[in-house]
């Protein structure tokens, strides 16, 4: 992600994947609105070689990477177990070095910074701006505590995010049923 923000300003988003289009002529798919969508800019810049780093066994993605990066085939439904986090559609900024882009097992795939307790022991996995990993215990109801009794979401004082950033978080796509 660092590598990738280097090269193209910011962490993936809209804005980035008409770069990384312009840029490497990719025939990837870097349109769309999921996790899946924004990760595969990692892969057309060249920043990832490889689908591994994006894969968790869940409910939700069982289908482990084929590493099959040509075409439509990069990051298909159920190769992805991660959320992307944003600033509303944009990328976060990553002047903090606690804010969070990356999070699983969410519960459901959902967007509403709910995770599955029945995956990893009961343990979301975080990934924060400075490249980081940290294991936060899930509590009963299915959120993440990220700091002084605030879960993944919430905005205002006293939170990774303040009152300048909305995080919004973008599911990995499932596989249809």
């Amino acid at each position: 992600m660092m590598a990738f923000k280097l090269e193209y300003g910011s962490f993936p988003d809209v804005q980035t994947a008409k770069a990384v289009i312009e840029k490497t002529k990719t025939e990837l798919d870097l349109n769309g609105d999921t996790a899946n969508d924004y990760f595969r800019q990692l892969i057309a810049s060249g920043a990832v070689k490889s689908e591994n780093p994006f894969f968790v066994a869940t409910p939700y993605s069982k289908k482990n990477p084929d590493n099959d990066m040509t075409g439509n085939e990069a990051l298909n439904a159920g190769e992805v177990g991660f959320g992307y986090i944003m600033n509303g559609n944009t990328a976060i900024v990553g002047d903090n070095p606690n804010q969070i882009i990356v999070a699983a097992p969410l519960l459901n795939a959902n967007t509403n910074g709910e995770f599955d307790a029945s995956c990893l022991n009961r343990r979301a996995v975080l990934v924060h701006v400075d490249g980081s990993v940290s294991l936060q215990h899930i509590r009963e109801n299915n959120k993440v505590d990220i700091g002084e009794g605030k879960t993944l979401l919430e905005t205002g004082q006293g939170t990774i995010w303040g009152t300048q950033v909305t995080p919004v978080l973008k599911p990995p796509k499932m596989k249809r049923r």
